[in-house]
This record gives structure tokens, sequence and C-alpha cells, in this order.
């Protein structure tokens, strides 16, 4: 059973002056651009766009780098970064493109030093089965090891009405840690700038029927102090309390009441040198099956 930590100050504003945008040039990335751009006029921040080609292959014999103004591949991934900049579905936000030739994770983590990012928007595709075992996804590497909170727009993901996103119905499931908490100021901070529900969710472990009702409401009272007094004013706080596996009651909960957004924390990624993903923690399948946005803070 988990303790919920109740005894620190909750900060309940957050401020977003940076975003940054992964891009393969694929549908999945396509489709978190209106989100990315909600959450940037909402906040007023600036939006940059990043492209990673993979490192040039190790020779035997070193080369000189080929010049940019000969390399097809670079000259057709700056055309295409331009283009899908520009494709409408950021409006008339201003995005600046970045272009870069390397490591994957180690390209990102290095704009988000230099460009003191708040926030990276990604889409996945949500690979699954063998390939996800073996591999993991890009999207995972960065919400495992980013330093800034991370949105990413999964495979099932429903389009916003009208290209427009404004999340009505927040969902943040805590498990009483201190890597779940470290999200809570995002949710906080979402609700009261939409004004929408906060649903406060609790999984825990099954137990016998006849101690379900007292386990609930110990539960759901222990929850109440992770809301300020005053959040009624600019929210609709509500407290759940389920019986279910953590990922199954998310995804669940989150279908039922057509939530538009879940916030969630995750933990570090792991020194071992084994795959992020192992052995299919709670993100990873909140992440590649949610019918919304996931916004993830590392714990």
């Amino acid at each position: 059973m988990s303790t919920i930590q109740t005894n620190r100050k909750i900060n309940t504003r957050i401020a977003i002056h940076n975003v940054l945008i992964t891009t393969d040039f694929s549908e999945a990335s396509k489709a978190s651009l209106p989100y990315a751009a909600a959450l940037a006029e909402q906040f007023g921040a600036k939006v940059s766009m990043v492209h990673v080609l993979d490192p040039e292959p190790l020779l035997s014999v070193p080369l000189d780098p080929m010049p940019i103004e000969d390399d097809r591949a670079w000259q057709d991934a700056e055309w295409n970064l331009v283009k899908f900049a520009h494709s409408g579905e950021l409006g008339d936000k201003p995005c600046k493109t970045v272009l870069a030739r390397g490591d994957f994770w180690t390209v990102i983590a290095g704009m988000i030093g230099k460009h003191k990012i708040d926030l990276v928007v990604t889409g996945s595709r949500g690979r699954k089965g063998l390939s996800r075992l073996a591999l993991g996804s890009s999207a995972e590497k960065i919400y495992r090891r980013a330093s800034c909170p991370v949105l990413t727009i999964g495979p099932n993901v429903r389009p916003p009405q009208d290209g427009e996103w404004k999340p009505k119905q927040i969902l943040f499931p805590t498990d009483g840690s201190e890597t779940s908490l470290k999200a809570l100021p995002y949710a906080l901070s979402l609700a009261e700038e939409n004004e929408a529900a906060l649903i406060i969710l609790q999984l825990e472990p099954l137990v016998f029927p006849e101690l379900r009702d007292s386990e609930e409401t110990r539960t759901r009272e222990a929850l109440r102090p992770l809301v300020p007094p005053d959040a009624e004013v600019w929210c609709k706080p509500e407290f759940v309390v389920r019986f279910q596996f953590p990922a199954e009651g998310i995804l669940e909960l989150a279908k039922e009441r057509e939530v538009d957004l879940i916030v969630m924390g995750v933990r570090k990624s792991s020194d071992t040198g084994m795959p992020d993903h192992l052995p299919w923690p709670v993100a990873s399948r909140v992440v590649a099956e949610a019918p919304c946005p996931v916004l993830t803070v590392r714990g």
C-alpha cells in the first residue's frame, strides 16, 4: 500500500517559455503539431522543431565530411523540415527549424540544455511486440531521460476538433510516490489555466470485497490534501479510487471519461545498459494506448 506524501507545498503555477517539437516527417509527428501549437499559444512560448539524421557510418579510413551541398540526405531533410514546419498545422505560430546529424538522444539532450527547453512534444507510432521489446521507441527515450516534461501523442489519440485543443478533462494518476507527485504541479496548473475538471486517480491492489468500501474511503480522504483548498474556484477536482492493475485502470478511466489529457510521473532511465522500457512499465503502455495526449514528468 503506497503512502501518499502530503507534507509538501504544491506549486500550482508552471511556466513554459520554449517548446521543442521532434519530427521524423511521419503522420505520427504531424499529429503532434496542433497540441504543440495549443500549449505554445496558451503559455506564450517560442517553438522550435528538430529533425535528427542518422550519424555518418564509421569508416576504417577517415574521410573529410561530405560538403552539405553534395549531401543529398541532408538536402532532402532540410527541404522536408521547412515544409513540415510550415504545413499550417502550427497555425501562424513562428517556428525555428533545426537539422542535425548524430545520435538521436544526444542531439535532443543538447538542444534541451542549450535552448532552455521547458517542454518537448513528440509523436509516437506506439510500437508493440518484439520490435518494441528490443528497441523501445524514440518517444520513450525522450520521456525517460529528458530533464523537462514531455507531451507524447500516441497512435490512438483523437485529433483535436477544428484543429484546436483545450483540455477540459485532465486525469492525474498517482501511486503516492515522490516520482508520481513530480507531475502534480503540471496537472494543477493546466487545470487552472483551462478551468478543467481534474480527476485524481489512485489504483490500489486487489483486496477482499468486504474491505473495499473502507479502503476506498480511506484512500480518497488521503488524496484530498493534494489539491489546494481553493481549487474548486478554478477547477473541478474529483478523487477516484479503483482496485485494478495500474495501466488498465488508467486507460479504462481515460476512455470512460473521454479525458483530454493524462498527466503522470515516470521513472528516470536506468544506467544499466538495458532498454528503458523493460519490463513494460505502466507509462509505456499508457503512452502507447491512450486515447489522448500524455504529459510525462520525470521523477
